[in-house]
């Protein structure tokens, strides 16, 4: 059977783990392999992307295979072809499928056809492969995460959700400041708690980032969302990080944002343009989860990790 990766727990916790290691072992070995030799991972993208089209591309290549780029206006989803139907034409053509998509049912509704795997490059409940990344990214910083508190400042959107699920894998604190009626997805949160994650949703900005070792935070206003963007400028004005917020923050705290940014709304240029920020490393470690993420849907990596993350 194929898998799938449409969510972070659709690994297990070991699993998940590996893949992070994995990451960090590749990027430091600068690894390269034929594992995709003679295989074509289709790309389809309904949302525009520079860092998640890009490492997508280049990972595929890193492992030996080939890839094939479509938009929604590139195939006959455009004219509105049930998407299982697009699925069960792809599986006779192509050796996986990668999407960016709007909604997550999408996915899901391809994963019950499907007989290639399917992995999740972003849809508008979840982001699985940037928040592995960023966990990546916080593990190459030299943070113990289970003794570690994430900030997330802004709105409870599909970055928010999948921080959700990443505490409840990884055990770091996760403080979630979110204006009312912008909340994460409830049954998300539900579950995390019913795993017994450590996660907070509060409202105050000052009270998420306090003591925080990292301080996330994202666009008030995502892809689809450009008409809502004027009323969220008044609803989100309060939860900008600032210096101010980043001063509340544990010493030397890590500023991190999944990119694209918008200086002077979510963040101020002082602190994105800070040495505290680590956003450019977010964005190189796309790549490196992206081939560790691939090898796991392709072979399974276990065997392969030379370490596991508590080692690092």
């Amino acid at each position: 059977m194929p898998r799938k990766f449409l969510e972070i727990h659709d690994m297990t916790r070991a699993e998940a783990h590996a893949a992070v290691a994995r990451a960090i072992w590749m990027k430091q070995a600068k690894y390269r392999s034929d594992l995709l030799e003679g295989r074509t991972v289709a790309l389809i993208f309904e949302k525009a992307s520079t860092r998640t089209r890009v490492s997508f591309e280049m990972a595929v290549r890193h492992l030996g295979g080939s890839t094939i780029y479509m938009t929604q206006h590139d195939s006959q989803l455009g004219r509105s072809e049930p998407v299982e139907d697009t699925i069960r034409v792809l599986s006779r053509y192509v050796d996986g499928l990668v999407m960016r998509t709007f909604e997550h049912s999408k996915l899901t509704r391809m994963w019950a056809k499907s007989s290639i795997p399917i992995v999740n490059a972003l849809s508008d409940d979840f982001h699985p492969c940037q928040v592995l990344g960023d966990v990546m990214t916080m593990t190459e910083r030299g943070a113990n995460l289970e003794k570690t508190k994430v900030a997330w400042v802004g709105d409870g959107n599909n970055m928010a959700n999948s921080w959700i699920n990443a505490a409840a894998v990884f055990g770091f604190e996760l403080a979630l400041a979110c204006p009312e009626g912008y909340d994460p997805m409830q049954g998300v949160l539900d579950a995390a708690l019913a795993q017994g994650a450590r996660v907070s949703l509060v409202r105050d900005t000052a009270q998420a980032v306090k003591g925080a070792h990292f301080v996330n935070t994202d666009v008030w206003a995502s892809m689809g969302q450009e008409s809502e963007a004027a009323e969220r400028m008044k609803v989100f004005e309060s939860y900008r990080v600032d210096a101010a917020a980043m001063a509340l923050a544990a010493p030397g705290a890590k500023f991190m944002h999944c990119l694209p940014a918008h200086q002077g709304e979510e963040v101020t240029a002082e602190v994105f343009e800070s040495p505290a920020s680590i956003v450019w490393d977010q964005a190189e470690n796309r790549l490196h989860i992206q081939k560790a993420i691939l090898e796991w849907v392709y072979s399974g990596q276990e065997s392969n990790v030379p370490y596991t993350l508590a080692e690092i």
